[in-house]
């Protein structure tokens, strides 16, 4: 069952958190504070640093927390260190990730527009008018991540992080994607502290297949640095993948109290990706999605989202997507049809193209 929320005594919120998302949009001092100290009992089990560290000599700037590391303290993310005064890359040259094939079409959450699994893209992009029966996905799964998503769907990527294993050379992944693999796509945990490592795969790959069909897509939250981005993007644009951003909520606050950090690097980046799509159509080189978490991301949320979307571009796809509990939110109810239909309805009103994925979870 849910909890009462510590400030306002409401049923609804999630015992991890203890505090409602209405409090954390009205009062976000206190609440916020409650926050803080469910993530740092989230990442310091792992061993990692919360809130990221500020005031030390070892500087990393790969993503939003822009950590500032003290002498011998590990980043939020498990992958870097601070020795001798410096920033220490744990795994070198490798990264914590693993890697397997999927079937097309498959689950991706752009499938819907994506060239591998839609009817957009051919033959440019595709092998066939439609999804690519036959061709497979090389999905990428790398165990780090700048959030801490109290909500996480796929919480077991700090095992990896925390054990840095397993790990593989760029070479090494970019080796998998064999003749019938059409698309990589790279996902987790985030593929946003581990660019450089996504990048040198993708380039090798694309270069073993010289000139074939071999999408480079991503599914991120967007918190890494502009110039990775700017990098990936250029991939993505060139192979016909898409980059698909986990837009986790609108309100700072609420964002701040769900994944342990801001939202506005990724909102940043979000814009600064929209001024490109019209140099690509088809299809789509990005993509926007929002999971909805009952009791926070709601529809309020979505329609903001939805709103700073549109002002960008109102044919930018946008993906819906429903909550199973896990991870620190395991005591909060699956998504409802009710909160589904009202959210897809609040996004209809500002997008063209909406799109709602995970339906078998819905109650």
């Amino acid at each position: 069952m849910v909890a009462s929320c510590r400030l306002c005594g409401s049923e609804g919120a999630a015992e991890e958190l203890g505090v409602c998302g209405a409090c954390i949009r009205s009062e976000p001092g206190e609440a916020l504070r409650l926050a803080e100290e469910a993530h740092r009992r989230s990442r310091h089990r792992y061993g990692f640093a919360h809130p990221p560290p500020k005031g030390g000599s070892g500087v990393c700037r790969a993503c939003v927390n822009e950590c500032e590391l003290h002498e011998g303290e590990r980043s939020p993310c498990g992958l870097r260190r601070c020795e001798g005064g410096r920033v220490k890359h744990l795994t070198g040259d490798e990264a914590v990730v693993q890697a397997y094939h999927d079937p097309l079409p498959t689950n991706c959450v752009s499938a819907w527009v994506c060239a591998g699994c839609s009817t957009s893209g051919y033959p440019r992009y595709s092998y066939t008018p439609g999804p690519e029966v036959g061709y497979r996905n090389l999905a990428v799964f790398y165990g780090a991540c700048s959030y801490d998503c109290l909500f996480c769907q796929n919480w077991e990527f700090r095992v990896s992080a925390a054990t840095l294993s397993p790990r593989m050379t760029p070479e090494e992944l970019a080796a998998l994607a064999d003749e019938r693999t059409s698309c990589i796509c790279y996902f987790g945990g985030d593929p946003a502290v581990q660019m450089p490592h996504s990048l040198r795969t993708s380039r090798i790959a694309l270069e073993t297949r010289r000139g074939g069909i071999l999408r480079i897509c991503y599914e991120t939250n967007g918190s890494m640095s502009w110039g990775m981005l700017r990098q990936a993007v250029e991939v993505c644009l060139s192979s016909g993948g898409c980059i698909k951003f986990d837009l986790k909520a609108w309100d700072e606050n609420l964002h701040v109290a769900l994944t342990g950090a801001s939202n506005r690097r990724t909102l940043e980046n979000f814009a600064r990706v929209a001024e490109l799509v019209e140099e690509r159509p088809s299809p789509p080189l990005l993509v926007g999605s929002t999971l909805l978490v009952p009791g926070y991301v709601d529809e309020r949320e979505v329609e903001m989202i939805a709103r700073f979307i549109a002002e960008l571009n109102p044919e930018i796809p946008y993906a819906l997507l429903a909550f199973h509990p896990c991870y620190m939110m395991r005591d909060l109810p699956r998504t409802t049809k009710e909160q589904a239909e009202a959210c897809l309805r609040a996004a209809k009103r500002h997008l063209t193209n909406v799109h709602l994925g995970n339906r078998h979870l819905l109650t």
